[in-house]
């Protein structure tokens, strides 16, 4: 047998593999021992929302609401709708700004803590309709997501659960009045691509705290939005932890679900669940070997790292000479989606209904240094080299679709790379084939010095992209050893890049 022909036939198997499960969770069953629940961790796959999810990389909030105008973060549900009045309101230049800087998604604060609703609702007074704003005929959830078909960039809502003006908020009735607030957002403004709840509980002007439906409010998504993403305080992603922007040193986007269980998912889809999965989502290590060998079930549930451009979430004037340098900016870039994870960063407009020139300048200036960072791979046009890789050129060819791999389930490798003359480079940049799984557990880079290879830098896990900076190094020759991986690690991109002095 060729060469060739015994790389397809063994790609062949991998995949009929993979497609075999085909599903973004695992029962765990009493008879599985530690290394098939290792196993069926490797083999579990994003849904298909999951993946489209994952491949922004980045995504952009917008808060903006009746809070801009009190100029405070949280509102009270007091606040009386005539002080709305953005008269400028541009949400072209959002969106616009946006996808400038390289964002690909927006999600738009449609009913903040305080239950002032950007849209004109049927289920209370305390909304745009009430305001000056023209005429009370304004919609900025309307103006937003046509913005986003314009501009061919996603479209998300942010629906808060927690209302402090909803006088039903504490009882019962008050998930009825969700679900018509979430009915309304999900029929009138064509494909929404991301829901996204938070998990805030306080009272309402009741003095009530309410017990949310959430199990009601996700089937609702599903029915009327079946390709939405229910982000945060739902089944598809979860939080990282923090409002930093900086994520995990190791980030597995497999972690045990203690409420996963056959009876648990009788009636839900066979791709992917629909509740909330339960555990540990906040410690530093949720998905090690550790971790998922007396899980109840295994499901993939990726993190988002959040931040704001700004110290504070909504607009303050006071705050336009502290937006983050796009120097900062691309420190978060490198934490968040270089450690396996998408990052939302938040980009409030003011009063007038603009994103401020102070946050533009900044986001224009974090783009131009991705750019000319990621611009040109260093490692393009190596001559690569594994004694026991199958398609090996496939990690410098710009194709996330194809990916090296090894032969006979082998799960560590070196990748020798001779480089097209020296090359002085800072960064390395890996990309795991997530739709086959995440299996990557330990990783290092190094250099040859003479006879002797030294070590530029090491990780952990790499999953959908990892990204890692590190001392100049100056060689035409280096390796990366795959040290441990849970099946055949599948590496679908290799590059090497040099930041600007």
């Amino acid at each position: 047998m060729s060469k060739k022909l015994l790389t397809s036939v063994c790609l062949c198997f991998l995949l009929i593999g993979a497609k075999a499960q085909q599903k973004n969770y695992a029962i765990i069953q009493p008879a599985d021992n530690e290394k098939s629940i290792i196993q069926k961790a490797a083999t579990i796959v994003p849904s298909p929302r999951q993946m489209r999810w994952q491949q922004l990389e980045l995504t952009a909030f917008f808060h903006f609401g009746i809070n801009t105008f009190t100029n405070n973060e949280w509102g009270n549900g007091k606040e009386d709708p005539s002080i709305f009045n953005p008269v400028k309101l541009d949400a072209n230049q959002w969106v616009r700004v946006a996808k400038e800087a390289g964002i690909k998604q927006v999600i738009l604060t449609a009913k903040h803590h305080d239950g002032f609703c950007l849209w004109p609702t049927k289920t209370t007074q305390h909304s745009v309709k009430s305001s000056p704003w023209k005429q009370g005929n304004g919609d900025v959830v309307k103006e937003v997501s046509e913005a986003c078909k314009k501009y061919k960039v996603g479209f998300g809502i942010y629906l808060s659960p927690w209302d402090r003006n909803a006088s039903v908020y504490g009882s019962e009735a008050y998930n009825d009045f969700f679900v018509n607030q979430l009915t309304e957002l999900l029929t009138s403004y064509g494909r929404v691509d991301e829901v996204w709840f938070d998990g805030a509980n306080g009272e309402g002007p009741n003095g009530k705290k309410q017990v949310y439906d959430f199990e009601r409010w996700y089937k609702l998504i599903r029915q009327l939005q079946p390709t939405a993403t229910i982000a945060i305080m739902g089944p598809d992603v979860r939080w990282v932890g923090t409002e930093s922007g900086y994520g995990r040193e190791t980030e597995w986007s497999v972690v045990p679900a203690n409420n996963l269980n056959l009876a648990a998912i009788a009636g839900n889809s066979q791709q992917a669940i629909n509740f909330k999965p339960q555990g540990d989502m906040m410690g530093d290590d949720l998905g090690s070997r550790e971790k998922i060998k007396n899980a109840k079930g295994l499901v993939w549930y990726p993190a988002e790292t959040d931040v704001s451009i700004r110290p504070g979430w909504f607009y303050h004037p006071e705050e336009d000479d502290k937006v983050k340098t796009p120097e900062k900016l691309l420190d978060i870039y490198y934490n968040s989606v270089g450690k396996n994870s998408v990052l939302l960063i938040n980009i409030p407009p003011d009063k007038d209904g603009l994103i401020n020139a102070a946050d533009v300048i900044s986001l224009q200036g974090w783009k131009k240094l991705r750019d000319k960072i990621f611009m040109t791979n260093l490692a393009k046009g190596a001559i690569v080299h594994s004694v026991n890789g199958l398609n090996k050129n496939t990690l410098l060819d710009g194709n996330y679709a194809s990916f090296f791999t090894t032969a006979k389930r082998d799960t560590t490798t070196f990748i020798e790379f001779i480089l097209k003359g020296n090359q002085t480079f800072d960064v390395l940049m890996l990309q795991e084939n997530i739709a086959v799984g995440q299996r990557i557990e330990k990783f290092t880079l190094e250099y040859n010095e003479g006879v002797e290879w030294k070590k530029i830098t090491e990780g952990t896990t790499v999953g959908y992209k990892r990204i890692l900076k590190f001392d100049s190094v100056t060689t035409r020759k280096l390796r990366l050893r795959i040290e441990s991986s849970r099946l055949n690690p599948t590496i679908s991109e290799f590059g090497l890049y040099k930041q600007p002095n």
